[in-house]
């Protein structure tokens, strides 16, 4: 059976707390994620990730080193653009449906790659050649169109990656018969955030 609530679960203010602290960590290089070796006790155990984070595939946000969490913290979900596509929602909705995980984060990047393909597209009109990479770029594009429209400099490519974020988190809370009744009832959290990739900072936009 589902377990959609669990009493034990680390509340979601906890939950930012624990990631901002272990995001310290690992920008002052007092982390350890990255070095920690393999422990069987901890893999073997059941899972009850304290967070799920719904991150870009970015080589460079490696989410659980730049939280400072090891196996077990995070249930984490990387996808180009963080975008929310049938098969990411299913799998948010599973690690919120079976292990009463109360926090969900979108955490976006400065530099995205996906958002500047995307305002690409929509300051030329020439979108990828790839039908796999246009799938990306649609999910993104209603969300950013405005914004493109006052200009496509690095600071509205900021502001479109944190738009496109808001987007996500949006549809994870409506877009989901199940997260979203986790969500009027008090029992999830969905939050967005942002890692800065010159900084190692992460800055949640609601708190």
């Amino acid at each position: 059976m589902p377990k959609t609530w669990d009493p034990f679960s680390l509340p979601p203010e906890a939950g930012v707390q624990r990631l901002l602290d272990g995001n310290q960590r690992f920008r002052d290089g007092t982390g350890n994620a990255s070095g920690r070796g393999f422990d069987a006790s901890r893999v073997g155990a059941p899972q009850k990730p304290f967070a799920i984070v719904l991150g870009c595939s970015d080589a460079r946000q490696p989410v659980e080193i730049v939280f400072d969490q090891g196996p077990g913290d995070l249930f984490v979900v990387r996808v180009a653009g963080n975008i929310v596509a049938p098969s990411i929602v299913g799998s948010i909705e599973f690690a919120a449906s079976q292990f009463g995980t109360r926090l969900v984060v979108v955490m976006g990047h400065t530099g995205c790659g996906a958002v500047a393909a995307t305002v690409h597209a929509l300051a030329t009109g020439m979108g990828p050649e790839s039908k796999n990479l246009r799938a990306i770029t649609d999910r993104i594009a209603p969300h950013i169109q405005e914004i493109v429209k006052r200009g496509s400099g690095s600071e509205h490519l900021r502001e479109a990656m944190r738009a496109n974020v808001r987007a996500s988190a949006d549809h994870l809370r409506h877009g989901s018969q199940i997260l979203e009744e986790l969500v009027m009832k008090g029992r999830v959290v969905v939050a967005g955030a942002e890692y800065d990739l010159e900084t190692g900072k992460v800055e949640f936009f609601e708190r």
